[in-house]
């Protein structure tokens, strides 16, 4: 082991000159619900979303992505692959315990969009004291609660 600022460090870990390398690290969550229809929950999350219709994966699973690739929301058939979470939405009420938060660059488009997909928004827009931001609140097909936020204030 080589000491470099006090603490040891594997040589590895260590540029030519001793000091310690930096290393990129990044972390994502896949936030996965279960649903009853993955093909309609994928194309509801893509209309309030504002993104080009296409089809999950599977007929079981499907990614909402950013344009970035970015993994947004995870929607897995209930009851496929014996997951104890996924089984079924008889066990648990869907959605509780669980609040799908989503910071969002077109907040006016997406508030429009909401609109005309739910029967009624469960939060009209307001301003969220913690964010600074507008936001609102409605339901998915499976009775998830979806809150939409405004990445920045208006």
């Amino acid at each position: 082991m080589v000491r470099a600022r006090s603490k040891e460090v594997a040589p590895a870990l260590l540029n030519s000159d001793d000091r310690p390398k930096t290393k990129t690290v990044m972390k994502r969550t896949w936030t996965i619900i279960g649903v009853r229809d993955v093909a309609a929950s994928f194309k509801w999350y893509q209309s309030l979303f504002g993104q080009p219709e296409t089809a999950p994966a599977h007929d079981y699973w499907g990614q909402i992505l950013d344009t970035d690739g970015t993994v947004l929301l995870c929607l897995h058939q209930w009851g496929s692959h014996d997951h104890p979470s996924l089984m079924s939405p008889d066990e648990a009420t869907p959605g509780n315990g669980l609040l799908l938060f989503f910071r969002v660059d077109d907040f006016d488009m997406a508030l429009r969009r909401g609109r005309a997909l739910a029967n009624r928004l469960e939060e009209e827009p307001h301003r969220n004291p913690n964010t600074e931001t507008q936001e609102f609140s409605l339901r998915d097909p499976d009775g998830y609660y979806v809150t939409i936020s405004a990445l920045s204030e208006a």
